[in-house]
Order: C-alpha cells, then structure tokens, then sequence
C-alpha cells in the first residue's frame, strides 16, 4: 500500500514524531538541553516573587492558604520566611554552577555559598522595605489620582516593577546570576516595564502609568526622579555587541528630575543635571544642564546645535 492510501494511525504518528523531536536534540546545541534541574526553574523563581511580596507588604499580600481565624503574623513570616531560603537557595545553587567561580567546587561548598547568600539576601529585605516606603510615597505626592498608599500597593504596576526591580538588584549585587533577570523579566512581562536588575536607582522613584519604560543595566538614577509611560533610558548604540558588556552605555539621571512620556535618553556619556524637566517625546544623546527645561522646540538649542 502506498503513502497516499495508508490508514492514518494515531498513535503511530505520535510515537514517529516524538523520535523525531528526540533525534532534534543530539545536536548538542544549548537549546539542546534536556535535565531541566540543571537551570534555574522560572516557575519556581515566580513562586519566591510572590512570597517575597507577602513579607514586603505583610498586611496586603497574604499566603492564600492561612485562613484569617488562625493568622498569627510572627508564625506566618517565619514559615514564608523559612520558604523562601529554602526555594532560594535551591535556586542559587544551580545558577552559581555555571560560573567560573563556582564551576570546579564540590557540591557541599556550592550548597553552603548558596545557603549564606539566600540568608544576606533576606536580610536586605528591611533596606529594600526603607526605598520602597519612598517609592510609594513619591507615587502618592505626585499622581492626583492616587487616593491612598493601600490603593497603591495594591493596584499599581509601577510600583510592581520597582519593587521586583529593587529586590533583583540585591541579588545583582549579591553575584547572583541569571536569577535577578528571571525576576524583572516577570514584572517586565506583568507590567510593560523592563528595568535590568543592574541599574542602580535612588529613593523617591516614581513610574506613573508604566507601559513601556525602559531602563538599561548601566542606568544610575538619583533621587526623587518621575518617570512617564514609554521612557526610555538606553544605550546610544550596541553594534559592538557583547564586547560592550561592563562598559557604561546608559546615561546617568541626576536628583529631582521629571521626564515625560515617549521621551528617549541614550548613552553612557550623557548626565541628565539635577532640576531637569525633559518634555514628551524628546530624543537626548547629550547631557542636560542642571536647572533646564527641554521640549521638542528647544532641545537643539539646549543640547548646542548637536
């Protein structure tokens, strides 16, 4: 019987194509890899975010399984707590196998440097608590249609970002690698705001509306900084690829500095002065002197003709 006429058969289908997909992965590719315990669990990761929430904002995010009746919060943090380490370390540890540090250690000296970071790790937790109590409070000054910081916390995605952000650049900080990133790209994907775990941001910091923002590895942003929907604060130019890689490329954002939606500010040479106010829609590649005021109609004349 020829091709055309054979029966379709099911189950002989599935078992051809699973050998076949099979068969796709002897290419020793790194897409290639099958024992997923050998890299990071992003579910997992996701799962440590919302616990970390629960210790963050202990009155407005609660395990769902602890019924109110019994709720002790001394008994709920330490079992939240204890979960976190535990899935935190677990996590470390198989990301700190593929640095060079870490790549030719035995598995009991990885273990205990994945145990002593996850436990510095949480003990940051009150410093990120300390910025973060900022951050809500630069929100409720500047947006009139923030009734209170309950409503914030609660409903507002920037500050889901900023709070995801601060809590991977402790890890960043902590040489952890991989991990920080799995982080923000969540709030990246729940809130449209891609802030890269290195970036290094003051206390007061404001996204209002959030879609869109963007803020590069090697931004430093000051205090007191607001920020609209569709920023970017990016790199001038990648063409040099990952030679780029430790290298400033984004630009530095100076204290009380207000920066309106669609606006683009690029490169790791450009300052943004303190008291600068940068109009919707601008495009900068060259520092702002304090004090200024930059729109559409006279950025050129500000930025010298460049």
């Amino acid at each position: 019987m020829d091709g055309q006429n054979r029966r379709f058969d099911f189950k002989d289908e599935a078992g051809l194509v699973v050998q076949q997909l099979l068969r796709d992965y002897q290419g020793g590719r790194e897409i290639d890899k099958i024992a997923s315990y050998r890299e990071p669990d992003r579910d997992a990761i996701v799962r440590v975010i919302h616990e970390l929430f629960q210790i963050v904002y202990p009155g407005y995010y609660r395990d769902p399984n602890a019924t109110q009746r019994v709720f002790n919060i001394d008994a709920a943090i330490s079992t939240i707590t204890d979960d976190i380490l535990i899935n935190l370390a677990e996590q470390i540890e198989i990301a700190l196998r593929y640095t060079d540090a870490f790549h030719m250690k035995s598995a009991d000296d990885v273990r205990e440097a994945s145990q002593k970071i996850a436990i510095e790790f949480v003990r940051r937790i009150p410093r990120v608590r300390e910025f973060l109590d900022t951050d809500i409070q630069a929100i409720l000054d500047g947006d009139p249609a923030a009734y209170s910081k309950s409503e914030i916390i609660l409903s507002y995605p920037g500050l889901y970002a900023i709070t995801v952000f601060r809590l991977a650049h402790e890890l960043h900080l902590l040489k952890v690698p991989m991990i920080p990133r799995i982080m923000t790209e969540h709030a990246h994907s729940k809130t449209g705001v891609d802030i890269h775990p290195g970036a290094t941001i003051g206390k007061y910091f404001m996204i209002d509306h959030a879609t869109g923002i963007v803020v590069g590895e090697t931004t430093v942003i000051g205090e007191h900084v607001k920020i609209y929907q569709g920023v970017t604060i990016g790199a001038l130019s990648t063409r040099a690829g990952h030679s780029l890689q430790g290298k400033k490329r984004h630009p530095t954002i100076e204290d009380n500095v207000t920066i309106y939606s669609g606006a683009s500010i690029l490169g790791g040479e450009t300052v943004i002065g303190h008291d600068v106010v940068i109009g919707g829609n601008c495009f900068i590649t060259a520092s702002i002197a304090p004090n200024s005021r930059v729109n559409v109609k006279n950025q050129e004349e500000l930025l010298g003709g460049k």
